[in-house]
């Protein structure tokens, strides 16, 4: 008759402590380096360059439309073939980095798409500097626009990581089963990851709800 022993478990605890801090922060370097390959990204596909977005997107299409743990096997294992060697946790970052790029390709040229060419063509002629133009009146409307899909990507991306463990990186999934295979039980030790996903990502919903309420109290809104 089966029976729950978590005691071996959570006798373990710091690992875990250490583990959800090290998904943390891996999930925060893959979404800010998918952030600057997004943004580059969505330019390049709104580009009147043929080439910059044929290119977007071919790599648009191609991540999405694979799976994300072949993506993670063709880049540790597969690009060694010519040449290109990386530790497990390079590999790791860039894979989620290119996995989460590609997404928030899509979701920042809908964002910059909801921006008036009327507002661009205005601070033009009021003398701002390109740089300005693109801070002021194309980014930053257009991430306001598009928070709330940009919080639930980096969620995603931050529960992605545990597909990562396969290359042996020490996140909670690939601790998870060092410890399932150090006390034999399975179920206990993959229960407790699972709550930690479900409180780290309760968490940072209520973090980005916050965030939201005090610096997008306004919406920047295309006129």
């Amino acid at each position: 008759m089966f029976y729950f022993e978590f005691s071996g478990t959570l006798a373990r605890w710091p690992e875990f402590v250490h583990a959800g801090v090290f998904t943390v922060l891996l999930s925060a370097t893959a979404m800010l380096l998918g952030l600057i390959i997004g943004i580059a990204g969505a330019f390049a596909r709104l580009s009147s360059v043929r080439p910059a977005r044929v290119i977007a997107g071919s790599y648009v299409e191609i991540i999405r439309n694979t799976p994300f743990l072949v993506q993670i096997y063709i880049i540790y294992f597969g690009l060694p073939a010519i040449g290109v060697r990386l530790d497990a946790l390079t590999a790791g970052i860039l894979s989620l980095s290119l996995y989460a790029g590609a997404y928030i390709t899509e979701i920042a040229r809908a964002g910059i798409e909801t921006i008036d060419k009327g507002q661009v063509e205005a601070a033009r002629a009021l003398g701002l500097s390109p740089y300005l133009t693109f801070r002021h009146v194309i980014l930053k409307p257009a991430m306001a626009a598009v928070y709330p899909a940009l919080t639930s990507q980096f969620i995603l991306i931050m529960l992605a990581t545990s597909v990562v463990s396969v290359i042996s990186i020490p996140e909670l999934t690939g601790v998870a089963n060092d410890i399932q295979g150090l006390t034999f039980r399975s179920l206990e030790a993959f229960l407790v990851v699972a709550a930690i996903y479900l409180g780290l990502t309760a968490a940072f919903k209520g973090l980005f709800t916050v965030f939201d309420r005090t610096i997008f109290s306004f919406k920047y809104v295309g006129r």
